[in-house]
C-alpha cells in the first residue's frame, strides 16, 4: 500500500533550529568542491544545484523507503565529490598536476611519506579523521535532505512554491552568469562538476594508455644485440644517481641558490683536483613535487611516464630499459633504494636488478632521519665499500638519494668519509636538528631547508667521488624533479639538472655532439632535454648499433 503518511516535523525553537540547520548544510557541502578548486571561501558562495535536485526529486516520490534511499545515494554523491576534489587539490598543491582516479594506489604511498615525516599514530589519526569527516558530511546532507523534505511535505503549497522559485532563480542565475563570462558562476554544481572532472581526466588517462601502448611497440632498440648497445663503456662502472627534488629552483631560486652553488663549486674543484671531468644539461621531468619512479621510468625506457597508470602499464611489459640493457651486455645491476623497507616486484620483475639494496639490507646502525631514513653519506659509502669494491663484473647501479626528500627535516650532517661506518656516528645528529614541524610552520624556513637538504646530498655525492679509487667510474647525476610549489612556486618548469661525470676523457667525447656545457652547473641556456629522449641519445653515443 502507497505511503502517503506526511511526516511532522517537531515545532517550536528547536524545529526551526535543525531545519536551518539542514538548510545551510545543503548550501555549503555540494559547493565544498568548489572552495577546492579555488582555494578561497569564495567557492562556498553560490546556489547548488545538486540539493535542488534532490529536493524536487524526494517531492516526487512517495515512498519512504525510496526517498530514504535517494538522500542516502545523494549524500554518499557529495561526499565522493568532496573527497575527490580534496585530493585534487593535495595533488595541485605537492605535484602540480591533478590527481587522476587510475592512480589511487598512490594514495597509499602519500601515506607512508605523512607517516614517516611525523610518526605512524598522527598519521593515522590525521586519515582516519579525514575519513570520518567525509563520512560524517554524507551522512549529514542525507539527513538535511529529508528533513527540508519533511518541512515542505508538511506545507505541500508553500513548499511547491519555494522549491520553484529556487529552482528557477538558479536557471536564471545561470543564464545571466554565462554570457558575463563568470567562470565560477553563483548557479553552481560544483559536486557534480568534481566528479565528472575526475571522470573526464580517467577517460584521458585510458586514451593516453593507448597511446603508450603504440609507442612501446615501436622501440627502435627492442631487437639490437645487446653487446652492441654500451660498447663505449665496456669494462667501466656506471653509476645513475638520481638527488632526490633537485629542480631548477635550486640553481636559480632565490634564498637558496648561492648556498647550493657554492656547493657546486666546491665540488667543481674538487673534482678536477682528482682527475674528473663534467658537462652538464636540463632535462624536462615527467614529474613534479614527488612520485620519483615516474622519472626513473621515463629516463630508464625513454617513455613519457607521467602517470601511475602509465607506470603500470610499461612496468609490465618487457620494454628495454637502461638496467636491463647493462645486464645483457655483462654489468652486474645494483638498485640502492634506501627509503624502501618492503621487497620491490618491479625491480626484479621489470629493471631486473641483480642486486636490490634498501632500507633493509645495507647494515645501517644509525637512527632514522624521517622518511629518509639513511644519509646519503652512509648509502654512498656503502656502495662504495660493498658494491664498486666488490671483484668481478663491471657495475651498473641506479642510486636513489634521500635525504633532500620532502619535509627536509631533520637533516644529518656531513661527517669524515673515514668515520661513516656503520652509520652510528650520526647518533647525534637528529636531536640537533629542527622537526618537520618546526620547519613547516613558515615558507621561507620551508625553503631554506629544502636548499639545505640539496646541499648535503651534493656534498655526500663529491665526498663519494673524491674517496672511490676507480679510474673507470662514470657517473650520471640529475634531479628526479622540482621540489613542490611551496619552494618552486606557482607555475614552475619542471626541468632538473643532469651532469655526467668521468675521468676517461673518452666518455665526455662520446657525447660531444649533445652540446652540454662544460662543468656541473647548467646556465640557464644550456640544452634542455624532455626526459624520455635520454636512453635513446645514450645508446646512440656509447653503442655500436648504427
Amino acid at each position: 500500500m502507497t505511503d502517503m503518511r506526511v511526516e511532522r516535523v517537531a515545532p517550536g525553537r528547536r524545529g526551526r533550529f535543525a531545519t536551518g540547520a539542514a538548510i545551510v548544510l545543503l548550501v555549503v557541502l555540494p559547493l565544498v568542491p568548489a572552495g577546492f578548486a579555488t582555494g578561497s571561501a569564495l567557492g562556498l558562495v553560490g546556489i547548488p544545484v545538486e540539493s535542488i535536485v534532490v529536493l524536487l526529486v524526494l517531492a516526487l516520490i512517495p515512498w519512504r523507503m525510496l526517498r530514504l534511499l535517494v538522500a542516502a545515494v545523494f549524500g554518499a554523491f557529495v561526499g565522493v565529490a568532496v573527497l575527490l576534489a580534496g585530493i585534487d587539490r593535495g595533488y595541485e598543491a605537492a605535484l602540480g598536476i591533478h590527481f587522476v582516479p587510475l592512480d589511487w594506489r598512490q594514495i597509499g604511498d602519500a601515506y607512508g611519506v605523512v607517516a614517516s615525516a611525523i610518526g605512524s599514530a598522527p598519521a593515522s589519526a590525521i586519515f582516519t579523521v579525514a575519513a570520518t569527516l567525509i563520512a560524517a558530511a554524507s551522512a549529514a546532507l542525507a539527513w538535511a535532505a529529508l528533513r527540508v523534505d519533511r518541512v515542505l511535505r508538511g506545507r505541500p503549497r508553500r513548499g511547491r512554491t519555494a522549491l520553484a522559485t529556487v529552482a528557477v532563480a538558479w536557471i536564471a542565475v545561470a543564464v545571466v552568469a554565462q554570457p558575463l563570462g563568470l567562470t565560477e558562476p553563483p548557479a553552481a554544481a560544483a559536486s557534480t562538476g568534481s566528479i565528472g572532472s575526475a571522470v573526464s581526466r580517467a577517460v584521458s588517462a585510458l586514451e593516453t594508455r593507448a597511446h603508450v601502448a603504440r609507442e612501446l611497440a615501436d622501440d627502435a632498440y627492442a631487437d639490437v644485440p645487446a653487446n652492441r648497445l654500451l660498447t663505449a663503456l665496456e669494462g667501466k662502472d656506471v653509476v645513475f644517481v638520481f638527488v632526490e627534488s633537485y629542480g631548477r629552483v635550486a640553481l636559480e631560486g632565490e634564498g637558496i641558490s648561492a648556498g647550493v652553488r657554492d656547493v657546486l663549486r666546491r665540488g667543481a674543484e674538487s673534482l678536477e683536483a682528482h682527475g674528473y671531468a663534467a658537462e652538464s644539461a636540463w632535462l624536462t621531468s615527467p614529474t613534479f613535487g614527488g612520485v620519483s619512479w615516474l622519472a626513473h621510468a621515463t629516463l630508464q625506457t625513454g617513455v613519457w611516464t607521467d602517470s601511475q597508470a602509465v607506470y603500470d602499464q610499461v612496468t609490465h611489459t618487457d620494454r628495454l630499459n637502461l638496467s636491463t640493457a647493462f645486464g645483457r651486455a655483462g654489468w652486474h645491476t645494483v638498485s640502492v633504494v634506501p627509503s624502501n623497507t618492503r621487497p620491490w616486484d618491479v625491480g626484479s620483475s621489470f629493471y631486473a636488478y641483480d642486486t636490490m639494496l634498501d632500507a633493509t639490507n645495507v647494515g645501517y646502525r644509525g637512527p632514522a632521519f624521517g622518511y629518509a631514513r639513511i644519509p646519503d653519506q652512509y648509502t654512498l659509502a656503502h656502495v662504495a665499500d660493498r658494491v664498486l669494491a666488490a671483484p668481478g663484473q663491471p657495475v651498473m647501479a641506479e642510486i636513489d638519494l634521500v635525504s633532500s626528500h620532502t619535509p627536509w627535516a631533520p637533516l644529518p650532517e656531513l661527517v669524515p668519509w673515514s668515520q661513516v661506518g656503520d652509520g652510528s656516528v650520526f647518533d647525534p645528529q637528529p636531536a640537533r636538528s629542527r622537526s618537520p614541524g618546526e620547519v613547516w610552520q613558515d615558507p621561507a624556513t620551508v625553503k631554506r631547508f629544502y636548499g639545505r637538504s640539496i646541499e648535503y646530498s651534493l656534498g655526500a655525492l663529491f665526498s663519494f667521488l673524491e674517496n672511490v679509487d676507480d679510474p673507470d667510474l662514470v657517473v650520471v647525476a640529475l634531479g628526479d624533479h622540482q621540489p613542490a610549489a611551496i619552494v618552486s612556486g606557482q607555475d614552475a618548469s619542471r626541468d632538473v639538472p643532469i651532469s655526467i661525470i668521468a675521468a676517461d676523457p673518452a666518455v665526455l667525447d662520446a657525447i660531444g655532439g649533445w652540446e652540454w656545457e662544460p662543468g656541473v652547473v647548467p646556465g640557464a641556456d644550456a640544452p634542455t632535454w624532455p626526459m624520455d629522449e635520454f636512453r635513446n641519445r645514450f645508446f646512440e653515443a656509447f653503442g655500436s648499433a648504427g
